[in-house]
Order: structure tokens, then sequence, then C-alpha cells
């Protein structure tokens, strides 16, 4: 599990920050079990701070907590995937229309397409993807929308990696990130929420075929 943070301030969010990169990068599997033992002594610390990291986790889906299995990465199915997507397709669509009306800048976005074109490996692609859909839902005026976004942003990173190892998508979906940039730098809200909500929706159709989103 190579990783290195940059400094923080507390070695739990350390502890924190690395599983996290792991499981959204393909380096922790869905089903892996994570002994706190282990990872104590993987990262140089008591269990105390990997025991309050693993509980922030399972706070914000990553990982489930078992009185039988203990603590182990997530698993995605269908089920799980068409939840989390569903709640981007209902809030996304609407928090990227309501930023580019604003007028909000879209350098972040336009940096992160560019890392993930020159991305060497399907991790950094990957972080390079959620921070473009990040950068363009954030500025979208309402402090609530945009965490409620940030609360699911880690789960549904999680449905992209197993779905990215399963069925490459890589370039159908760089292919509609420049469209949704294009269509904000027009200034165009309505025209970059329907991409946004058709970007979206195609990507669990692919993915899942068997299963619809609710909001459809």
């Amino acid at each position: 599990m190579a990783f290195a943070p940059s400094p923080i301030p507390s070695r739990t969010q350390y502890v924190l920050e690395a599983i996290k990169h792991d499981i959204l990068t393909g380096g922790l599997r869905p089903g892996q079990a994570l002994v706190e033992a282990e990872l104590a002594a993987h990262f140089g610390v008591s269990k105390t701070p990997v025991r309050e990291a693993l509980k922030t986790l399972a706070g914000s889906g990553l990982v489930v907590m078992s009185q039988y299995k203990g603590v182990t990465v997530r698993t995605v199915d269908a089920d799980m995937a068409r939840a989390v997507y569903d709640v981007r397709l209902l809030l996304e669509p609407e928090a990227v229309r309501r930023a580019v009306a604003s007028g909000a800048p879209l350098d972040a976005a336009d940096e992160a397409l560019r890392r993930a074109a020159g991305a060497e490996d399907p991790a950094e692609r990957s972080l390079a993807n959620r921070d473009f859909h990040r950068a363009l839902y954030l500025p979208c005026g309402n402090p609530l929308l945009g965490r409620m976004l940030d609360e699911v942003r880690d789960q549904a990173a999680l449905v992209s990696t197993v779905a990215w190892a399963a069925v490459p998508s890589w370039e159908r979906e760089a292919a509609e990130h420049a469209e949704i940039l294009r269509l904000a730098a027009a200034g165009d809200a309505e025209g970059a929420g329907r991409a946004v909500h058709d970007h979206i929706a195609s990507f669990v159709e692919r993915a899942f075929p068997q299963s619809p989103l609710i909001s459809e």
C-alpha cells in the first residue's frame, strides 16, 4: 500500500487518507479484510488512530464493519452503484447548472481534464476524474448541496474503480468530460447540466446494464 501523503496534523488523518487512497485506486480490493493490528504495523502507529480512521471510512461508506467479519472494504454491486449514482443524478446536474450560470471559474476543471489526459496509470486518472467533477459542482452557490455531493463522492469513486477494471471506458468518458467543459466555457448552463446528467446515466447503463436508475 504505497502512499506518501502531504504533512498532516494527526496520525488518524494520515492513516485515513492512506487507506482511502488505496481503496479508491484499487490497491485494496472490495471485500478485502482490514485488520487493525496489520494496518498499525504497516503505518507505524498504534491501533487507536487506525480504529478511528476505519470508523470514519465506515461513515463515508467505503468500508463495512461487521461483528463477525470485522472490517472489510465495501463490495460493489448493482444495487449499491444504482443508489450512489442516483443521488448524483438527482443533484450534480443542478449543481453544475448553477455553477455555470453564476460564471464560476473553470480553471480547476480544465486542469483536472488535462491531468486525466496525461495520466500514466489508472490511479492517477481516477483521481483526476474525481477532481474534474468536484471542480464543476462545488461552486454551485449552495454549500450544503456541495457537501451532499462530497458525501457520495468517495462511494462513486469506488464504483468507478471497480467498473473501469472490468469495462475500461476512459476514452469515451474523456470525450464526455471535454464536451461538458466546452458547454460550461460557452456559458451554456442548461446544456452543461444536461450533459452531466447524460454522462452519469450512461456510465451506469454501461457498467450495470441490468440496473436502471431510480430517477430515470
